[in-house]
């Protein structure tokens, strides 16, 4: 059988089960079966595969036939141009959260070379002292990741900005697993700390950062049984579960995380659609300054960026 006949088949297949984007998935899934390069496929349609090859692609197509995730299946996916494995312990990373943190770094950037105080707690990377040993402004520059998940964000963060440390906290011991693995892999890992438990308890009273972001769970819990198969079956709930409204975690980052920013810092954040002015309401009453609101890639509005007086 032929590349192209394969993608013929598989393609009807997938689109037969109701997997979205039938023929793409189809040759995402035969590239990676061939280690080639997608577009690779285009030039080589009259290929015929092995019955190696063949019998390693149907079990992968027939996986995603049953709504098994293609990033589960092949094991990774890519977010920010950096290679992020992911499994059922952690959230499969969106697209649009490229754009939070994208914002992180930029701003990370901007972070001068005058050093902070000391702060003297005891952690192997002393969070809130700056050293002033990179050669870039972002030299000094402190992040924190709340609720790393598989660490995507505070990996780009520290490959973005060489001179950047971040500490990535999660409740979840085996999300930290593979975050680790993500970390090492993107040659990230001695810049990125990574710590459990379960919120700002978890981090010492002493601690102060640059900047905190996050992608917080904000789905509406009774709307969780409504989402995509790929995402209800195979995402950790506590990755998607924002409480009644969507809203908990921001409540609660709006609440605490004010004692840990650093003069001049900021707090980034993602949020669900139509959430926006809530977001706004809710930090505001806890005295922070709303600086902005940033849209997705589909102009809907997605991020906050805050800030305390």
């Amino acid at each position: 059988m032929t590349v192209l006949e394969v993608i013929q088949k598989s393609s009807e297949f997938l689109a037969k089960k109701g997997v979205e984007s039938p023929r793409l998935q189809a040759e995402l899934l035969l590239a990676h079966t061939l280690r080639l390069p997608r577009m690779q496929l285009y030039l080589n349609f009259g290929r015929e595969l092995s019955e190696a090859e063949l019998h390693t692609l149907r079990e992968m197509v027939k996986r995603r036939g049953q709504r098994e995730p293609l990033q589960h299946i092949i094991g990774s996916t890519s977010f920010c141009g950096l290679e992020i494995a992911v499994n059922r312990n952690v959230l499969v990373p969106r697209p649009e959260t490229e754009l939070l943190a994208e914002l992180g770094w930029q701003f990370l950037s901007t972070v001068g070379e005058t050093p902070h105080p000391a702060s003297g707690h005891p952690l192997p990377i002393r969070w809130g002292e700056g050293r002033g040993e990179g050669k870039t402004n972002a030299s000094n520059s402190t992040a924190l990741d709340f609720g790393t998940g598989s660490g995507c964000i505070a990996i780009a963060l520290a490959a973005k900005c060489p001179g950047a440390r971040v500490l990535a906290l999660d409740v979840s011991a085996d999300a930290l697993a593979v975050a680790r693995q993500n970390a090492e892999r993107n040659g990230v890992s001695d810049r990125v700390e990574f710590r459990c438990g379960d919120g700002f308890a978890a981090l010492p009273t002493e601690a102060r950062f640059n900047l905190i972001v996050s992608n917080p769970p904000y789905i509406p819990t009774a709307e969780i049984a409504s989402l995509q198969h790929e995402v209800r079956e195979f995402d950790p709930r506590g990755a998607l579960d924002g409480g009644p409204e969507g809203l908990d975690f921001h409540q609660l980052l709006a609440a605490q995380a004010g004692r840990f920013l650093q003069p001049g810092g900021r707090m980034m954040l993602e949020f669900g659609d139509g959430q926006g002015d809530s977001v706004r309401r809710i930090f505001e009453a806890q005295k922070w300054i709303v600086e902005a609101v940033k849209e997705d890639y589909s102009q809907h509005p997605r991020y906050s960026i805050a800030r305390r007086d």
